[in-house]
């Protein structure tokens, strides 16, 4: 139920809505939407004629089966229970996993599902998805991946269930939500159900943290799986001259893996040792093995410490997944390096993928600053395309109605004075 809603003010709003059905001789499933204000006040917002995305949460609290009902409504058949013996037990979070990046201003994100694990369901998780691992998001269609929904006895542990739950939730391919709602879920306010439209923009501060470095755990646990991996490889086994052993003559051989992190890149010495391999990080130095599943589960011996993690290795890219946090490091020996970009003639590329609406300038024009160039509209949202400085618009890519991906090229810009 919704924290610091009494029965008396639940009770009216469910008569309000019952009372707008019957006055448009509604028959079938529907849900009805209010605005509440501090007062205790409400107003219609609308109706939707369906079940809601969180009628999971009803189901997980009363125990019935909404879908089954709406079905037999439809058939003519009447509601299977009154409202006084509906009894609500407990109570239920949901929490959207969305392909969606919310350091971008949540725009949808699109990708093959490279990874998928999810929290096994019981009688506390439910869990709502119709993707699997190697599936596609793509611009056409809404962006959800799964409803995860947690119940338990009160909403404190059920807060505590879907902070569990969420910590164990395993996405690689597309930038998702789940960090977001991890620090959702784990904020003051929304613990002590301090809730308003204003939320996201108040708790800010919480909910977008500048980022940190990562911990040189994580460096240290993608050289190991990448050792891991080599050392399982059957194509190593058949072809002594490209084992990665680290056999030598009377000695070890030693390498090194390089790793970028957005703009760092570190690097992790190996030693190769008779039980594992020593690896230093930085000045320290530790020895490690441990095991990877093919899975990517990655159990780890860092010195005395026994770490678990999952890390996925999809193109260049190795996807570090650990106490709650995901890193996308670049294995710099495989990754291409892009030339360098002029800085005086950039090239705007699109932010997600979507459909260009306008063109907002006119090429060979001089432009400010900020200048709006171009519209691009995706999942019933439009994104802005601005001058990144003063400077001429040298070439449009795309036109109006134009599909593209994200990252397309779309603007040829060059730096320069601002028109008079």
């Amino acid at each position: 139920p919704a924290p610091g809603l009494s029965q008396e003010l639940r009770a009216a709003m469910g008569a309000a809505a019952v009372a707008a059905a019957r006055a448009v001789g509604y028959v079938g499933a529907g849900t009805v939407e209010f605005l509440l204000d501090r007062s205790g006040a409400f107003s219609f917002m609308e109706m939707n004629t369906r079940l809601q995305v969180e009628h999971p949460v009803t189901e997980m609290i009363t125990g019935l089966d909404l879908v089954e009902w709406q079905l037999r409504v439809a058939a003519g058949e009447p509601l299977p229970l009154p409202q006084e013996r509906i009894r609500a037990s407990g109570h239920a979070i949901e929490a959207r996993i969305y392909a969606e990046d919310p350091e971008k201003g949540f725009l949808p994100s699109t990708g093959r599902l490279v990874h998928v694990a999810f929290p096994e369901p019981s009688r506390h998780v439910r869990l709502e998805t119709g993707v699997e691992q190697g599936d596609e998001i793509t611009p056409y269609y809404d962006a959800m991946i799964a409803k995860l929904v947690v119940w338990d006895e009160d909403r404190e542990r059920a807060l505590a269930g879907l902070r569990a739950a969420l910590a164990d939730v395993r996405i690689v391919g597309v930038a998702t939500n789940v960090d977001f709602l991890g620090r959702l879920a784990t904020s003051p306010a929304f613990a002590s159900a301090d809730l308003d439209t204003a939320l996201i923009e108040r708790e800010g501060e919480r909910l977008f943290p500048p980022r940190r470095e990562a911990p040189g755990e994580v460096f240290l646990l993608a050289a190991l799986a990448e050792l891991l991996r080599e050392r399982r490889s059957p194509a190593r086994a058949r072809a002594p001259w490209d084992a990665r052993d680290g056999w030598r003559l009377g000695s070890r051989a030693t390498r090194t893996l390089t790793f970028r992190l957005g703009e760092a890149e570190r690097e992790v010495s190996v030693e190769y040792a008779d039980a594992g391999y020593v690896l230093s990080l930085g000045g320290g130095t530790v020895f490690a093995d441990g095991s990877l599943e093919e899975d990517g589960t990655l159990r780890a011996r860092l010195g005395d410490r026994g770490l678990r993690a999952t890390v996925i290795a999809a193109g260049e890219r190795r996807h570090v997944l650990f106490e709650g946090s995901s890193h996308a490091l670049v294995r710099e020996e495989a990754a291409h390096r892009a030339p360098a970009e002029d800085e005086h003639h950039r090239r705007l590329a699109a932010p997600m993928p979507g459909k260009v609406i306008a063109l907002l300038a006119e090429p060979g024009r001089a432009v400010a600053k900020g200048a709006a160039l171009l519209v691009l509209e995706a999942m019933k949202m439009e994104h802005t395309l601005r001058a990144p400085s003063d400077g001429l618009v040298k070439a449009f890519h795309y036109g109006p109605g134009d599909q593209v991906i994200e990252g397309a090229m779309l603007v040829e810009f060059e730096a320069g004075p601002a028109a008079g």
